[in-house]
C-alpha cells in the first residue's frame, strides 16, 4: 500500500514538473500554426530556396517552377506566420527566412532524409 502512495506521489510530481516547463496554450497555437505553414510542399520548396539568400518573386517563381499568383500566395502565408520576411529594393520585393532557428530545422529535415532509423 505505502508502494502505491509512492508512485502516485512520484507521478503528480512529474506531472507537475511537466506542466510547468508547457508553453503557454497561445505559444502551443504559435507553434502549431508555424509547422502547419512547413508542412505545405510548396511553401517548403520556397524555404529551401530561400536558404541560398534574398529572392524576388520572379526568382522564386523560377526556382519551384510556380506562377506569380501561386508563388505569391504561398509568400503571404510564410509572412504571416513570421517565417520570411519581405524588404522593397527599388521595384522588386525581396523576401528572406526571417529566423536562422528555420534555417537549423531545415537542415536537420534534410539530414534526416538520409536516416535510416
Amino acid at each position: 500500500m505505502a508502494n502505491c502512495i509512492t508512485e502516485r506521489q512520484e507521478h503528480e510530481k512529474r506531472i507537475k514538473a511537466l506542466t510547468q516547463t508547457m508553453p503557454c496554450e497561445e505559444d502551443i497555437y504559435l507553434m502549431a500554426s508555424r509547422f502547419k505553414a512547413l508542412s505545405e510542399p510548396s511553401r517548403l520548396k520556397i524555404l529551401l530556396a530561400l536558404e541560398e539568400g534574398e529572392l524576388c518573386v520572379e526568382h522564386l517563381c523560377g526556382a519551384v517552377n510556380g506562377n506569380q499568383s501561386a508563388v505569391s500566395h504561398q509568400l503571404k502565408a510564410l509572412k504571416d506566420c513570421k517565417i520570411i520576411k519581405s524588404r522593397r529594393c527599388g521595384k522588386n520585393i525581396l523576401y528572406s527566412i526571417s529566423d536562422e532557428h528555420i534555417l537549423i530545422m531545415l537542415k536537420m529535415a534534410k539530414e534526416h532524409l538520409d536516416c535510416d532509423e
